[in-house]
């Protein structure tokens, strides 16, 4: 039987392999690690992203928009039209549908997206709103950048801290089990990390493809030590991983603490991983310096596949799964 999350990777990878009938113009179609399609439009690269939030019922318009824009972005491509399947509730409100429109639509303005479209339902079938939504975007075909680019010898950037995201639900969705663990201060701090730095990558991803990364990918559910795995699998190659420089913000190791969770392994929209050859970084740290986006070497990019992490200056373990954090507590 199976548990909330991910599927597991042999049925994964046995269910991708059903792909419909042949076109050449795909270039990218369903594979592991790769969360975008790429569809060769002659002049340019069309790439289609399709993402649902269901881990939380708090601004999931918001989230849909900005989650499947951040996947969009990472392969090198301006996010530009949005269309959802909204599925709701039997007795919703009439407001909560007008909020999850509006919420939609301010996000849309906020990155440049116009919404084309979608469905809207009424179900049985969902117990709270759920949000499943479709990013289309365009790249000129010497811009695009995959999760399979990585090559040995590159470094391995993070930008911002690991499990925003999942901090920011868990402070919301969980907040009367946090307070006496946590003060009220740093509930607000956890609950604001959507916004502040907020879980979107589309302006540090445009940046990292304009400068060289010769790979990126948008860690979401497993958190970034699934991020780092996939990416990694996608490129058939390994990381030499140093976890003393992943960083990870001080009440997101409080609440994993109080759940007896892993940071790493926590969903964590709004980091981004990519991978750069070293005399490329520079200048793009300092673009990243320029605008205030926080950004860490964490690893070098290794011939022999797999994931070899220190602490310490000594070798230490480094679990990854399909299955996030939060389902342990959601």
């Amino acid at each position: 039987m199976l548990t909330p999350g991910k599927l597991p990777l042999a049925l994964l990878q046995s269910c991708l392999r059903l792909q419909g009938a042949a076109d050449p113009r795909v270039l990218i179609g369903p594979r592991f690690g790769e969360d975008c399609a790429v569809i060769d439009l002659g002049t340019q690269y069309l790439i289609t992203k399709t993402d649902p939030v269901t881990f939380t019922a708090e601004e999931v318009g918001w989230y849909a928009v900005h989650i499947n824009a951040n996947d969009v972005a990472t392969m090198g491509a301006r996010p530009l039209w949005f269309q959802a399947c909204l599925l709701f509730p039997a007795r919703t409100e009439e407001a909560t549908v007008r909020q999850v429109f509006t919420q939609i639509d301010a996000a849309c303005r906020q990155l440049g997206i116009a919404v084309t479209g979608g469905h809207t339902e009424v179900t049985t079938a969902v117990t709270r709103p759920v949000v499943i939504g479709d990013m289309h975007g365009l790249v000129a075909k010497e811009g695009l950048v995959t999760s399979s680019g990585a090559r040995p010898h590159d470094l391995v950037v993070m930008t911002k801290p690991a499990g925003l995201e999942g901090t920011s639900i868990l402070a919301v969705e969980k907040a009367d089990d946090l307070r006496g663990q946590l003060s009220e201060t740093e509930l607000r701090e956890a609950a604001q990390l959507r916004y502040v730095p907020g879980i979107s990558v589309v302006q540090e991803a445009l940046l990292a493809a304009e400068y060289g990364a010769t790979a990126m990918h948008d860690p979401t559910e497993g958190g970034v030590a699934m991020g780092l795995y996939e990416l990694a699998s996608a490129s058939g190659v390994g990381i030499a991983l140093n976890l003393d420089a992943v960083p990870v913000l001080p009440v997101t190791q409080k609440i994993c603490r109080c759940f007896g969770l892993n940071p790493l392994g926590l969903i964590s929209s709004g980091t981004l991983l990519l991978t750069i050859p070293p005399e490329r970084w520079p200048p793009l740290h300092r673009a990243f310096q320029t605008r205030s986006l926080p950004a860490h070497v964490i690893g070098t990019i290794e011939h022999e596949a797999g994931i070899r992490a220190t602490a310490n200056g000594q070798p230490s373990p480094f679990p990854y799964s399909e299955k996030d954090e939060l389902t342990k507590v959601l």
